[in-house]
């Protein structure tokens, strides 16, 4: 398989996954994003002390779908910092697909570019 073969796989495993957003509800957190970028997040997706994404339970309130199956990210063009750094196959990625008693995912994208992510 080719490199862009591979980083293409890991995109739809992370499409259909979602397990990096319903990991912590301490985990989608607010760090390098300034004003203007936080105040393009709708509010009903910020939490209450506006330190990060609101969440049920451990899972981010933006994350549509079902873990493991078929997942978007509601506010994917707008979404904080932290989301945008995780990428398939990375160790947070790795993590957080233990956690949902998912497969790692084995091919990891060769670069961390902006916008990658999906879930």
């Amino acid at each position: 398989m080719r490199k862009n073969d591979q980083a293409l796989d890991a995109e739809n495993l992370c499409r259909a996954c979602g397990a990096c957003c319903s990991y912590s509800q301490d985990w989608p957190r607010f760090t390098t994003e300034d004003d203007a970028q936080l105040d393009l997040i709708p509010e009903e997706f910020v939490n209450q002390s506006l330190s990060g994404m609101r969440c049920d339970g451990d899972r981010c309130s933006a994350l549509s779908g079902k873990i493991g199956v078929a997942t978007r990210c509601d506010i994917h063009a707008v979404r904080p910092e932290v989301c945008r750094t995780c990428m398939p196959g990375d160790v947070e990625c790795a993590m957080a697909r233990r956690r949902h008693g998912l497969a790692p995912i084995s091919a990891v994208v060769p670069a961390k570019a902006e916008g990658t992510h999906t879930a």
